[in-house]
């Protein structure tokens, strides 16, 4: 697919008029060779989930509490948060969320046919590299054996990223949501999965902005709640509950989880021209006919699952006033929604790509 091929946002809320019936237009669906973000979802009316060894329930195990010499992560109802300065990112960065960024990032990887971002670079012509929001840093590693000639920056508030790396490859703590302190720009400033990281979203795209040299680009890839669905398998569901009350504790927090929806236009007012945005479809368990689509879902769903109370307990506990206890029962009907094929649910995938003014025209090259 094009980097440059628009689709028209998902409206939330919205219902498309379809039916799993067999018609054309389900046939064309599921038959389809089209490139995963254009196409309609027709579903696969032959599944049996009480019969399907391939979606298991909630990988989440107990884990002891992290300890590192120079960095002490705060614990918090058995999991362990960044505890770099006063920053409450509200994911956990143990070891089972740091299983969960890995199959993530092979679900990306899917999403985009083999490759890592969209965005239009010369990986010859790039000399610098910035991954915010490094996490686990596997990203900035994969770049920094892509592009050996780079050098590949991964950032994060979490000390989690391994030892032994690429050359070419730095990793810094920090955080991003303050003053930026670079002594140069970079040529590509890619971010993926940072919704709920910054309480001001404009900010960070004009620090992005800032920092982008002339003529490179900017590329962020995030996540929409709440959960979406095309016709109404969803309504009145556990999961369309669970996706309203993420957004919810979110937004009380100060770190909305819908913020993808105004990206493509923040960076429009921070100066990027060209911007594009592909919205892009994560079916949450293997409901779609297509083939292609079937595998991301069942990657989708264990991404979901696997850790599924790290995705949710400080948005509850904080956010919505919840108790652990109450929590983990609510969590038990959303697994079961999440198992069950006859929910046609997905999650969106804003990718939305940006050029600096300046600079020499860059060729496009597919990674």
């Amino acid at each position: 697919m094009s980097p440059q091929e628009t689709l028209s946002p998902v409206v939330p809320g919205a219902e498309a008029q379809t039916t799993a019936a067999a018609t054309p237009e389900t046939r064309a669906a599921t038959e389809s060779d089209a490139p995963i973000a254009t196409q309609v979802l027709a579903a696969d009316d032959t599944l049996d989930d009480d019969n399907d060894s391939a979606i298991g329930g909630d990988s989440l195990s107990s884990t002891a509490s992290i300890a590192s010499s120079i960095y002490k992560f705060r614990v918090e109802n058995g999991r362990t948060y960044n505890g770099y300065g006063d920053r409450r990112y509200f994911m956990p960065n143990d070891e089972v969320e740091q299983d969960r960024l890995y199959l993530q990032h092979h679900l990306f990887q899917l999403t985009f046919g083999g490759g890592m971002f969209t965005a239009p670079i010369d990986r010859k012509k790039v000399h610098r590299i910035l991954d915010a929001g490094t996490g686990t840093g596997i990203w900035a590693i994969d770049m920094g054996d892509i592009c050996p000639e780079s050098e590949v920056y991964g950032v994060d508030v979490s000390p989690i990223q391994p030892q032994f790396v690429p050359p070419n490859v730095k990793f810094e703590i920090d955080d991003l949501e303050k003053p930026w302190t670079f002594t140069s720009g970079f040529d590509f400033v890619f971010s993926r999965m940072m919704t709920g990281s910054f309480s001001n979203w404009r900010q960070y795209i004009s620090h992005c902005y800032e920092f982008t040299n002339p003529g490179g680009y900017c590329e962020v890839q995030d996540v929409c709640l709440p959960v979406r669905c095309d016709d109404n398998t969803l309504t009145n569901t556990n999961l369309e509950r669970y996706g309203n009350l993420m957004l919810e504790g979110s937004l009380k927090l100060g770190v909305g989880l819908d913020v993808a929806l105004k990206t493509k236009q923040f960076m429009e007012e921070a100066g990027f021209i060209d911007v594009n945005q592909v919205i892009y479809k994560w079916p949450l368990n293997r409901w779609p006919a297509n083939k292609a689509m079937k595998e991301i879902g069942l990657w989708a769903h264990e991404v979901t699952v696997s850790n599924l109370s790290g995705l949710s307990i400080a948005l509850f506990t904080h956010g919505l006033g919840w108790s652990v206890e109450e929590l983990e029962v609510f969590l038990a009907d959303v697994r079961k929604d999440l198992k069950n094929s006859k929910i046609h649910s997905y999650m969106p995938i804003y990718v939305v790509v940006g050029r600096k003014p300046g600079g020499k025209d860059e060729g496009t090259v597919v990674v």
